[in-house]
């Protein structure tokens, strides 16, 4: 077991709003100086942290950190860790297993990086929903029924989260699903090692105890037509995935023993297969290609194998294998190639260097050109050549180096390019390019109350997936109501709602807007609060990073396992944080955006104009107000605001 060891910047980090020689002002409009004050006041602008602005699935990130950290404090009697984890699942059912899975696009987009790292905040949702499974929390059930009832063709994430918010907002709904069990790419896509069972099994659980009902081993085209679906239903949402597998577009791909990942990865999730060749090559370079390299390594090969045994028959589902022989288990040589150099690979940095750690050979900027045969037609090597791979005006441009090719020995060939949807018997929805085409609210074009989400309409991650199935829960929830379907927000996200803290509080709610926009005559708010979360996100330039000192993050222990270790080891290698690990993590999140409670602006405003808001009156969002007979708009509070949450704007 290992930890990556954090090491303190080579040089203090300084973040001064000026600098040496400079002699110049801000902008004109940040500065409209009349001689010792101004005609600018501060206001308290909420905006959307580029965390959350990145998160796939909208969550308010910011949120639920505060509320771990201790800055937002939860109702009487409600534990924090129950009051985040309610927080974070208003977007997102599954953190436990997106806690594990997800790349967390939101902490590329992480301002704490400007700093020295980003707040994992995957580590700590990772911690509640580990609290949430040990403390066996449920999802209130909605109060009263609509009556309506919506059809949910698919049981992977964009499902799942579909049938979750539908369900919450009182909707009788039925899960429709080909598999056996519930999950989709979750169960049957990602190995054990990755997302345990028990663990995916638990938070499904959840969903379905809401009242959701399912008719598994069901397949809509072909066992019940989708014209019966409409029939019995008032809505439909389509999560059918992309779980068929690309092959590789090479002559000589036709070979049995030339698999796609997604058959390869389901036979291994179904128990069928129990071993591999002696030499796999994977050709891919996104996370899937990597489970299916990490998977290859574990699972390793036997000397005596029967040709019935071979494990492409196991993925075809005929394998029948002696135990006897598989105690003999012995290493597999696995080579992962990718048009791309590995340091541009799209997969997870971290689950790169696990492979590697454990003996798998990643060969970058290589390109399949054949698969080599023998007499009987059973591939033999695949041949490769170099090459130069970029995006270009986004689509992929892949230069090739002439009299660089090679073959690579290979017993197995898997193909990791990408997924495709299987329309069979649902042709009328295919929009000709493999996909479904939508609405921004995800409504099926030409086809009211019918909707869509997740691979089927573009391939992505899980917490993608999870997105859509929230919003077109949001666009079937609207259309059940004979409502019309608004424009979604440009900046679509779950964020923080300042009226449910003054409920919590029991203080008087007056008229708000919607966005929420106070001014100094109304008690919806504060002075001059405006929520602009709905159409910006706050970059790191807006912040007071002086503020922030250098703080090692809370690494989760991984274990790393070496070739010898990985043989056989199906054992979960990501642990969660301890608890005091994961409130010291979320108090490195900077709040961008939101008012943290520094007290910075109440310090230093020299007319002592800014003041806190009596406690009686005070909520998160609500801690700091401006007299403005005493401001003269010296603009020192937008200075030291850690956050950007003080913004300067005319005294109108």
């Amino acid at each position: 077991m290992s930890n990556p060891v954090d090491h303190a910047p080579a040089q203090p980090l300084t973040f001064r709003r000026y600098k040496d020689g400079d002699h110049k002002p801000l902008a004109w409009q940040q500065e409209i100086f009349d001689a010792d004050h101004s005609h600018k006041c501060p206001t308290y602008i909420q905006s959307t942290p580029p965390c959350q602005g990145a998160c796939p699935s909208g969550e308010d990130i910011r949120g639920w950190l505060n509320i771990v950290r201790g800055v937002e404090k939860p109702p009487a009697g409600v534990p924090w860790q129950e009051y985040a984890w309610r927080r974070l699942t208003e977007a997102n059912p599954l953190p436990s297993v997106m806690g594990r899975v997800c790349p967390a696009p939101c902490e590329s987009g992480c301002n704490r990086n400007q700093v020295e790292d980003f707040v994992g905040i995957n580590s700590v949702e990772h911690f509640l929903g580990e609290w949430a499974i040990e403390h066996q929390l449920a999802f209130p059930k909605p109060t009263e029924s609509t009556g309506k009832k919506v059809a949910v063709i698919g049981a992977g994430p964009a499902g799942l989260s579909a049938a979750y918010q539908l369900a919450r907002k009182g909707h009788a709904v039925t899960i429709f699903d080909e598999r056996a069990e519930l999950g989709g790419m979750m169960r049957y896509g990602i190995p054990g090692f990755r997302t345990p069972r028990t663990v995916l099994d638990a938070e499904i659980q959840r969903i379905l105890d809401l009242g959701v009902v399912t008719r598994m081993n069901c397949r809509i085209g072909t066992d019940v037509t989708l014209e019966q679906i409409q029939a019995e239903f008032d809505a439909v949402f389509l999560g059918l995935g992309a779980q068929s597998g690309r092959p590789l577009p090479v002559d000589g791909s036709e070979a049995p023993n030339c698999v796609t990942a997604t058959a390869f990865l389901k036979a291994f999730n179904d128990g069928r297969m129990q071993h591999v060749g002696k030499r796999v090559v994977v050709v891919g370079g996104g996370d899937t290609s990597i489970d299916v390299a990490t998977v290859a390594r574990r699972l390793g090969h036997i000397d005596q194998i029967h040709e019935s045994d071979r494990p492409e028959n196991a993925i075809a589902g005929f394998a029948a294998h002696d135990a006897a022989l598989l105690s003999r288990r012995q290493g597999a040589e696995v080579t992962l190639t990718s048009i791309f150099a590995i340091e541009k690979m799209q997969a997870s940095k971290h689950e790169v260097e696990h492979a590697l750690a454990e003996g798998i050979a990643i060969r970058g900027g290589m390109a399949p050109v054949a698969v080599i045969r023998d007499a009987g037609g059973r591939a033999t090597a695949l041949r490769v050549i170099r090459c130069e791979a970029k995006i270009v005006g986004g689509r992929l441009d892949v230069k090739q180096i002439p009299g660089t090719e090679e073959d690579i020995e290979a017993d197995l060939i898997v193909s990791a390019i990408g997924q495709a949807v299987d329309f069979t018997g649902l042709e009328v929805l295919n929009n000709g390019k493999g996909g479904i085409a939508s609405d921004k609210n995800y409504q099926v074009q030409g086809q009211a109350g019918m909707f869509v989400g997740g691979d089927v309409v573009r391939p992505h991650l899980l917490t993608t997936a999870i997105g859509h199935g929230a919003i077109a829960a949001d666009g079937i929830d609207r259309h059940l109501r004979s409502e019309p379907l608004d424009k979604r927000p440009k900046i679509d996200v779950h964020g923080f709602d300042l009226t449910r803290k003054m409920v919590e509080k029991g203080l008087k709610i007056g008229t708000i807007d919607q966005p929420t926009w106070g001014t100094d005559a109304s008690p919806g708010a504060i002075h001059n609060y405006d929520n602009r979360s709905d159409r910006y996100v706050i970059p790191h330039s807006e912040l007071f990073l002086g503020h922030f000192q250098y703080t090692a993050r809370q690494r989760r222990k991984i274990v790393t396992l070496s070739a010898e270790e990985a043989l056989s080891n199906f054992e979960e290698r990501m642990l969660p944080l301890l608890e005091a690990q994961a409130q010291a993590e979320a108090k490195r999140c900077m709040s961008c955006g939101q008012c943290f409670e520094c007290d910075n602006c109440v310090v230093y405003c020299p007319q002592t104009a800014v003041f806190k808001v009596p406690k009686a009156k005070s909520t998160t969002g609500r801690y700091v107000d401006t007299d403005y007979s005493k401001c003269i708009g010296c603009h020192i509070c937008k200075d030291v605001c850690p956050t950007g949450y003080i913004q300067m704007g005319l005294g109108e």
